[in-house]
């Protein structure tokens, strides 16, 4: 499988690269980085300053194409490659990019203005998940997977409806195909309590049989995780209790070499596309480690 992975030669974090290049190793696949320069509007009579600016476009695309290769060729085990190509709108660019390569899987990075170790999402990247068929990773801001880098354990998102189940036999599938271990998560995220009391004394009761539930949709996973041959040490499930998603988060213990799947808001739809509901992304936006977004 190829990997398309957004490159941008502008950006000091290459997060996005470590993150491609850890997949790539995981699954013996390839990695190809793209770069979107702008391109020129159309006229019918070009003059000069058109022509200078496709002539910039051009020698920044081929500038960037280099520098990708020169941070690509610190994985030397990964097959890569690098290009570019010239859009209006860099999803969409990156999308046309990805269906000509018949990438599998689009890798970008997170915004600049995020904070260290959590992934931020970009007005560009916030588009890509709205209009992609394939699934899109994200790396954290300043994440490094090292030079020998894998994934080892896959955390899902478990909602317990028909597209987690959709999702945790596709998940399941790749983590054999790779070697890693799975662990089932369902977050129980709590807000402030109502007033009088005796209001709030009632949401517990209802947060506690919400808990309850979600143990025992938890466990009926991971009997179907075991009946298809995943070992008890192969395969963990918990609730992730908090007052709010990222204490919920801060709950679970993470490690080198996870990565967190999360399944698209769509249950059913003629044209899927990878988009978050309110919930998947306030877990993205609390991830310490990369995600994977799946439709």
């Amino acid at each position: 499988m190829t990997i398309l992975l957004a490159f941008s030669p502008h950006q000091d974090d290459t997060g996005a690269v470590e993150l491609a290049c850890q997949l790539a190793r995981s699954n013996n696949d390839s990695v190809h980085a793209v770069t979107v320069v702008p391109q020129a509007w159309p006229t019918a009579v070009a003059g000069d300053t058109d022509r200078d600016f496709k002539l910039w476009a051009q020698e920044e695309g081929e500038w960037s194409a280099s520098a990708a290769r020169d941070v690509l060729a610190e994985h030397p085990d990964v097959v890569s490659e690098a290009s570019w190509c010239a859009g209006r709108s860099v999803p969409q660019a990156l999308l046309d990019r990805a269906a000509e390569l018949d990438a599998g899987l689009i890798v970008v990075g997170s915004g600049d203005e995020g904070p260290h170790g959590k992934v931020f999402l970009t007005s560009k990247t916030d588009r890509l998940l709205h209009s992609s068929g394939v699934p899109v990773a994200i790396a954290p801001q300043g994440y490094w997977s090292g030079p020998t880098g894998r994934v080892t354990r896959a955390t899902l998102g478990f909602r317990g409806d028909d597209a987690t189940w959709s999702l945790l036999d596709r998940a399941a599938e790749i983590c054999r195909r790779v070697d890693a271990s799975m662990r089932l998560v369902t977050y129980a995220v709590r807000g402030r309590t109502m007033r009088p009391s005796t209001v709030s004394g009632a949401e517990e009761m209802v947060h506690q049989q919400w808990i309850r539930q979600a143990t025992a949709e938890l466990k009926e996973a991971v009997e179907h995780l075991h009946s298809l041959g995943f070992t008890d040490d192969q395969v963990s499930s918990e609730v992730a209790v908090g007052s709010s998603w990222g204490r919920a988060m801060d709950r679970l213990e993470w490690h080198r070499g996870d990565v967190l799947v999360v399944g698209s808001s769509s249950t059913s739809s003629l044209l899927q596309r990878v988009f978050l509901g309110s919930s998947a992304a306030k877990i993205v936006r609390n991830s310490p480690v990369p995600v994977l977004v799946v439709p």
